[in-house]
């Protein structure tokens, strides 16, 4: 037996090794048939001794149909990319860096080195992020998701040829990439397909997200790699550096990769690739800059959604014309009443667009735009569709487009607000109310478990919630009355909502749903004013010095918080017991201010995203690897090689209890 299994493994790394040289070297050394014979000869050796190694080429494809998806917490943050869409907003972005490292270098004896940037493509697919293991294994894949939390698709992901089972590596690593399908693989998919797919994109997501293992292995995907985002081993000194580990361990990595120093050799890459595009077998919607060193990336840092020191140009769509059979009238959240227009299909950018905004009267009036009229449609950075203008020999026998007397929810008065037309109804127009308690009850705000747009219709309709603070009032013997709500779903939704009542004061701030205020805007505030009454005070010309925040939202603030209705609602959460709280975290004066920091183990009340971002705070570097310049080393279970190097170094070790008291606390 031990012959046999020592065979297995001998045939494991061959096979590997011929599918590298095949898929993604282009070069293979042996022919398909002798390929087969030996893939035959390890699959019988497998099914006679059950010895089956988690890399064997055997596991790339199954039978296998789940149950549904599970999820997978990502061991480091995985960032979405700021976007530019003109050369001018890159310039921007790149006078920012400058400023940064001039500022630091002038005041800091540790000196960042000029500026270079890394070009590559930005894919247009699914971004997947593979973890391994201490011993190089490939041991989970999984989608974006939120960024911190994604869906498990380990056996999805092992049939894309070109991913590596093992790797020539030993610390634990997750390295992202793009899962994308050939235009090859495409028309071969679609020759056969009882339902054709609509565009390459969709067709990788849709991959990725079936059950159906075999689905995802007959549209043959392939995928691209080009960021670590978490690693265990020694680090890399710049971009470059870690784009050569990724190609030297085997990933599939696209042949473009550009170093630039300078915005006139950006600007004439960009067009390049623009140039190229369509020749391409698969699709790209934009290019990637990054900047090269990573010291200085970690100093630039992040903001709430994007890295401070990569963006993404996106390339302008195509546009496409069509008939405008009619106008759709629609209330949001704000109580605006909107124009949407119904389209005959057309392709554009790789889907079917139905639908278009129009913005509001002044803009249709503007592009003298007309029902049954031929208009030019154009979907830019995925975003709705918009209609750009008319062709004006098709305006013979069309209709002029009129906003509606009353709001087309409710009934309602409406009324014109600068451009806009507003339904007055704030209190019973079911859209405006049913889209302002989703909003208050996401994750993002209160994060209120289990809540969904359809509750939400049901609490309007079925037991006249007025205002988002009637949420604290529901009681289980009402919400019993309602579809689907069972004795579980009834208590599990109110004790969200109890739970919801401790909140942070930012996400309390983002669910007010203040116009023009997101997460990143909220969270400026608590950290400039500190309390709820002194943002509710807030001053204009207070508001505007704050970086980011500009007049018109700065106006949009100030008029909401004299809104006697906010007052109000303000008033009765914080009387049912809402309490938002803010706790600010000291840069200074702390023993981990400069320092550097090593984190091993699993901790019990921290995940690998949140204590790095509470030691950030606390203004130290976080590091992936021991060495003699780490300061502490903070250990959970199952530390590993780390704390033994900390240990061998002589290097503060501290257990999480310790790290806590140390702050002068416990837990979060």
């Amino acid at each position: 037996m031990e012959d046999k299994n020592k065979k297995i493994e001998e045939l494991v790394e061959q096979l590997n090794r011929y599918a590298k040289e095949y898929y993604v070297l282009a070069n293979p050394s042996v022919t398909d048939k002798d390929y087969d014979k030996l893939y035959d000869e390890l699959s019988n050796l497998e099914k006679e001794t059950g010895y089956i190694l988690p890399y064997s080429p055997t596991q790339r494809v199954g039978d296998t149909i789940l149950p549904e998806f599970s999820k997978y917490t990502h061991k480091a943050r995985l960032w979405s990319l700021d976007k530019a869409q003109s050369f001018q907003e890159l310039k921007e972005w790149h006078e920012r860096n400058v400023k940064f490292v001039n500022a630091h270098n002038g005041s800091n004896s540790e000196k960042l080195p000029p500026l270079k940037y890394v070009l590559t493509k930005k894919f247009d697919g699914l971004t997947i992020n593979l973890t391994y293991d201490e011993n190089g294994i490939l041991i989970k894949a999984a989608t974006r998701g939120t960024g911190t939390v994604g869906e498990d698709v380990t056996l999805q992901a092992k049939t894309i040829n070109t991913i590596p089972l093992k790797i020539d590596n030993y610390h634990v690593m997750e390295i992202h990439g793009e899962a994308i399908m050939t235009k090859e693989a495409f028309e071969s998919y679609n020759a056969d397909a009882l339902i054709p797919l609509k565009n390459l994109r969709n067709g990788a997501a849709g991959a990725l997200r079936n059950l159906n293992i075999r689905e995802t292995a007959r549209r043959n995907l392939s995928a691209f790699f080009y960021d670590i985002g978490y690693d265990e081993g020694e680090g890399f000194k710049s971009y470059e550096d870690m784009m050569n580990f990724i190609k030297d361990k085997g990933f599939p990595v696209d042949d473009y990769i550009k170093l630039c120093t300078t915005l006139e050799e950006i600007e004439e890459e960009i067009k390049y690739i623009e140039a190229i595009r369509f020749d391409l077998n698969y699709d790209i919607d934009g290019v990637v800059i990054a900047i090269d060193d990573i010291r200085t990336r970690e100093l630039l840092g992040n903001t709430v959604k994007f890295p401070r020191w990569a963006i993404a140009y996106k390339f302008e769509a195509q546009e496409a014309t069509t008939k405008l059979l009619e106008v759709e009238w629609n209330v949001g959240r704000s109580g605006r009443v909107s124009p949407t227009a119904l389209l005959e299909p057309v392709e554009l950018a790789g889907a079917t667009v139905k639908r278009a905004t129009l913005n509001n009267m002044e803009d249709i009036n503007r592009k003298n735009v007309r029902i049954g009229a031929d208009v030019f449609v154009r979907r830019s950075n995925d975003v709705i569709p918009e209609i750009m203008g008319v062709i004006e020999e098709s305006l013979e026998n069309s209709i002029e487009i009129l906003p509606p007397d009353r709001c087309p929810a409710c009934g309602g008065h409406i009324i014109l607000q600068g451009a806009h037309y507003f339904c007055e109804n704030t209190l019973s127009c079911k859209p405006q109310l049913v889209k302002t308690i989703v909003h208050f009850a996401s994750r993002p705000a209160m994060n209120i478990e289990g809540f969904s747009e359809k509750t939400a219709e049901q609490l309007f309709e079925k037991l006249d919630i007025k205002s988002v603070s009637d949420l604290y009032r529901l009681k289980k013997e009402e919400l019993l009355t309602l579809d689907k709500f069972g004795e579980k779903k009834a208590q599990n939704l109110l004790n969200a909502i109890e739970k919801s009542k401790q909140c942070e004061l930012d996400k309390f701030i983002y669910a007010l749903g203040i116009p023009n205020v997101g997460e990143k805007t909220a969270s400026d505030l608590v950290k400039e004013f500190k309390t709820l009454e002194a943002i509710k005070s807030a001053e204009f010309e207070r508001l505007i010095t704050i970086p980011d925040i500009g007049d018109i939202v700065a106006r949009s603030i100030v008029e909401f918080f004299k809104e006697e209705r906010v007052l109000k609602i303000i008033e009765e959460l914080l009387a049912l017991g809402v309490t938002p709280h803010y706790k600010e975290v000291k840069t200074v004066e702390n023993p981990f201010k400069d320092k550097t920091v090593v984190v091993t183990g699993a901790l019990k009340n921290y995940s690998r995203t949140e204590i790095k971002e509470k030691l950030e705070g606390l203004g130290a570097k976080v590091s992936g690897s021991v060495s003699k310049k780490t300061h502490y080393v903070i250990v959970g279970e199952d530390p590993g090689s780390k704390y033994d190097k900390a240990k061998e170094l002589n290097i503060n070790i501290l257990n999480e209890e310790e790290f806590d008291k140390l702050l002068g606390g416990s837990g979060k």
